[in-house]
């Protein structure tokens, strides 16, 4: 079983080689697609791979779709910069590699390392994720944002994690959070959707509800508390967006990555 790895890059240049170097003894290729990064993004992927390519940035399925189409092998195992196989996972997939399984991928958990601890609550693990697949089984789809992957056949579960490095701090949190607010806010106004009141002042208590007390965010500590204030406020700014977006009659735009 030989896997070719794919990655989509973007000014990656401080969390591209830790990915890279999870990938031991795991990727038979590695296939980097670059945004056009102006940092050392694409000199860190050439000392790991000579399948480097350059595309303008459309959406994160259409990257992904793209970087898939260039795999040599039928088995991908697509993964983000920011993102790595902790020790257990690598070996679970190497154990895979001996032998040539019959479904069609493989999900699994993703756990985030954030201001200083490992979350095991919050809504945020286990986030499970079909990361590993047959190229001939599986599409990425979504325009805007929350790319799904779309695959036919059985999925079976591995049980290590990927460790994901999603925000550096709370202000990188932050930051995240406008950007992806105002993609959220154009895709619910391609769907004719509509700010209510209720959207705007319910929606972000229950979520900071469901994620502090319901998914457990409590146990996380300092960090649990400030996901769920940051969900529940990701909400509300998402949906503050929108209604501005229906106030100015604003045409959507392709976002530039």
């Amino acid at each position: 079983m030989d896997i070719s790895v794919v990655i989509i890059t973007y000014n990656e240049e401080r969390r591209l080689e830790p990915a890279l170097k999870s990938l031991a003894d795991v990727a038979s290729e590695i296939i980097i697609v670059d945004s056009f990064s102006s940092d050392e993004t694409l000199k860190i992927a050439k000392k790991y791979t000579d399948k480097v390519y350059q595309r303008k940035w459309t959406n994160f399925a259409d990257q992904k779709n793209f970087a898939n189409n260039k795999a040599s092998f039928p088995w991908i195992l697509s993964l983000d910069a920011d993102e790595r196989l902790s020790p257990e996972l690598r070996q679970e997939i190497i154990t895979l590699k001996q032998g040539e399984p019959q479904c069609s991928g493989f999900s699994m958990p993703r756990q985030v390392f954030y201001l200083g601890k490992w979350i095991r609550h919050s809504g945020w693990y286990p986030d499970w994720k079909i990361r590993l697949f047959r190229k001939d089984r599986a599409c990425w789809d979504g325009e805007y944002i929350h790319e799904k992957l779309e695959i036919e056949g059985k999925v079976e579960k591995l049980k290590a994690s990927i460790h994901h490095f999603t925000y550096r701090n709370i202000q990188d949190h932050l930051d995240r959070i406008n950007t992806f607010s105002g993609l959220g806010a154009k895709k619910l106004y391609a769907k004719k959707k509509k700010c209510r009141w209720h959207h705007l002042i319910f929606l972000p208590f229950f979520r900071f509800m469901k994620s502090f007390f319901w998914k457990g965010g409590f146990l996380d500590g300092f960090p649990g508390f400030i996901i769920a204030v940051l969900n529940g406020y990701s909400i509300f700014i998402r949906y503050a967006k929108l209604k501005e977006i229906w106030k100015k009659g604003e045409r959507i735009e392709p976002y530039p990555y």
